[in-house]
């Protein structure tokens, strides 16, 4: 759980929690520090000693009130033969995104959630629209959290595809996900062919989904076909139904989270949809 102790950040963090009580996982916060002078000959300029000591106590002292503050309502509430997520925090030097990968490398991390704000989309941590880029090279799923969006409960997972084969083995990896929630996970296809004229699709969509019967072995998979000119009004469409806990999409490129996520697409989705969203990479390194 990266976070820049904004308030986005704090929320995600609290939602991190609920996560992990119902998966029987540990937390672990993390602030990336970043170096004050990003330059070519930055490796080789020297940082003031005084200055990064002040700057690392201060960071841990606000990594230790954020983790006793989260923590707080679960050693109020839960019972004492219930499962409490112990809470750690680290500090890393650099990008954040250089930062949370190496904690991933050298932890058993399988993933990371991070705070969106409401008018600027990924929280921007320290380092900006470096955030962004650890979404593009993530190698574990990422949970995108909008900053008003409380925990409660994961019922039904939406899972956006373009019916592309490789999906299939990452359906396999949420179904995992999902059966820790006993939640639904409906299979979403946007498309702008209306339904009467889709009929030679048929086929990819049958064969698609008896692959899916086939090899994933989970009970509660359902598919919904939504007929949109573009993928972000389907998607907020859907979004707006009030059924769905969570969107999930891959990270691929040229899919449809490619499309969405760059040039114009981008800042209309972050701002319009409300949903937690769990970002997948395409090749996964660890398991749900």
């Amino acid at each position: 759980m990266p976070t820049d102790f904004s308030l986005p950040a704090e929320n995600a963090a609290s939602y991190a929690m609920h996560l992990a009580k119902e998966m029987q996982v540990n937390v672990k916060l993390c602030n990336a520090i970043k170096v004050p002078i990003e330059a070519p000959m930055a490796d080789q300029v020297s940082w003031p000693l005084v200055d990064y000591s002040t700057l690392e106590r201060e960071t841990t002292e606000n990594l230790k009130i954020l983790a006793k503050k989260i923590e707080w309502p679960f050693d109020k509430e839960a019972a004492p033969d219930s499962f409490h997520p112990g809470v750690e925090y680290s500090i890393g030097v650099g990008p954040v995104g250089d930062v949370v990968n190496n904690f991933a490398d050298n932890r058993n991390i399988s993933m990371v959630v991070m705070g969106m704000s409401g008018a600027g989309g990924i929280t921007q941590f320290l380092l900006g629209s470096n955030s962004r880029a650890m979404v593009e090279n993530a190698e574990i799923p990422i949970l995108l959290v909008p900053k008003d969006i409380r925990f409660k409960g994961i019922h039904k997972i939406a899972f956006a595809t373009d019916l592309n084969e490789k999906d299939i083995e990452l359906i396999h990896e949420l179904a995992g996900f999902a059966r820790t929630f006993n939640a639904e996970i409906l299979l979403v296809h946007v498309d702008n062919k209306a339904p009467e004229d889709k009929s030679k699709d048929q086929k990819k969509i049958d064969s698609f989904l008896n692959e899916i019967t086939n090899k994933v072995n989970y009970h509660k998979i359902y598919y919904e076909y939504i007929w949109n000119i573009d993928v972000d009004n389907g998607l907020e469409w859907l979004a707006e139904q009030g059924q769905v806990s969570m969107l999930a999409m891959v990270h691929r490129k040229h899919n449809m989270f490619y499309r969405i996520f760059k040039g114009s697409h981008t800042q209309r989705v972050k701002n319009r949809i409300k949903l937690p969203l769990l970002v997948l990479p395409e090749f996964f390194r660890k398991r749900i």
